[in-house]
């Protein structure tokens, strides 16, 4: 498949943003050792209250642009594939790495005493139900896998739907984004109740919605460039400040704070965070280049390494940005992220060189 220069930007910024996220989560809700949020969050200031506001905030496009990116170049599927040859070519690819990576995950961290050998046999026990303890980046693969089964299923219909049929799919999966305020706001609504969780709109709602949202895009979506920019300019400007703000205002400094309320606006299928991804993807599709910089090329192709290894880095730079030299917030994320991500690339870089290194990194 010949390489799409755009989507090359898109990967490696997703990817960035997804380590963004985990650096942030060391100044609000990290436990212990797992450079993880937990169930509870505590901000120490005002000062780690407004840039994980933003620097975590804004990344929140980062899950969604990658479901986008796969959406863009598999659906539909080619003309005469099977489910059965697209299944096996896609988890060909991204299973074996997981799979390892689980592993690493559970053993590892025994070598520097961040698990002990209860909690690595349970994790390694459960590779097959779950993540590892230290690995809660890698709920990811499981909604990832999910849309690759669910590609044959929605490729007919989607090789047959109207721009009209489709914006209706989209409209609805819009409207689905919204039931999380509705619920927080006006309780259950359209048949949820504490047996039933499968409300009206439950089937176009989830990362669906964002499969859908690719395949219009590519597909039905004839604007010219300065549409795009001004739209999607807009887009993301008004999905940023939605997003950002739906944190800063919960977050209070000082308290001990439940994380799934202040984190409400980060779901990454609520509608800020579609408008912020659909806006910041529109602005890509802006670029026209046929090849993108051998740099980038290069770091697109590793960043499902990237990905998986990420957190074995991020901690050491945490140490080293947050606890010794003590950078203020706004410094010391960015600096972790980039810390991390340049440490990754090259750990990435390096085992694409050992043979069958496919199996490894993707």
């Amino acid at each position: 498949m010949k390489r799409i220069a755009f989507l090359d930007y898109v990967r490696v910024f997703a990817c960035f943003l997804v380590i963004i996220v985990h650096a942030s989560e060391n100044f609000y809700g990290a436990i212990g050792e797992s450079d993880m949020a937990g169930p509870q969050s505590y901000l120490a200031n005002e000062a780690d209250r407004l840039w994980v506001s933003v620097y975590d905030g804004f990344s929140r496009m980062s899950v969604p642009l990658f479901m986008i990116v796969s959406a863009y170049l598999l659906v539909p599927m080619k003309k005469g594939q099977t489910s059965w040859t697209f299944y096996q070519k896609r988890f060909a690819r991204i299973l074996p790495p997981f799979f390892l990576f689980m592993i690493l995950y559970s053993t590892l961290p025994l070598l520097w005493g961040q698990i002990d050998g209860d909690t690595s046999s349970k994790d390694l026990s459960r590779i097959l139900l779950n993540f590892p303890t230290l690995a809660g980046h890698l709920w990811f693969m499981y909604p990832l896998i999910s849309l690759y089964l669910f590609i044959p299923i929605i490729s007919p219909w989607l090789d047959r739907a109207t721009a009209k049929e489709e914006r209706f799919f989209i409209g609805l999966f819009l409207l689905s984004t919204c039931i999380p305020y509705l619920n927080r706001w006006f309780g259950e609504v359209w048949g949820q109740c504490f047996w039933n969780e499968y409300h009206m709109l439950w089937y176009f709602s989830g990362y669906l919605g964002y499969l859908v949202l690719a395949h219009y895009i590519r597909v039905h979506l004839t604007w010219e460039r300065s549409k795009r920019l001004t739209v999607g300019t807009l887009l993301m400007v008004v999905g940023a400040a939605l997003t950002i703000y739906s944190f800063y205002a919960q977050a209070t400094p000082g308290e001990i704070l439940d994380t799934p309320v202040i984190e409400i606006g980060w779901a990454f299928c609520t509608i800020n965070c579609v408008l912020l991804t659909t806006g910041t993807f529109l602005l890509f599709t802006c670029i026209k280049r046929t090849e993108a910089p051998r740099l980038v090329t290069e770091m697109s192709k590793l960043s499902y390494g990237i990905y998986l290894m990420h957190i074995f880095w991020l901690g050491l730079w945490v140490s080293v940005f947050k606890t010794a030299l003590e950078l203020p917030t706004v410094a010391a994320i960015p600096c972790i992220a980039l810390s991390t991500f340049v440490c990754c690339l090259i750990t990435a870089k390096l085992i694409s060189f050992v043979p069958g290194s496919k199996w490894i990194i993707g």
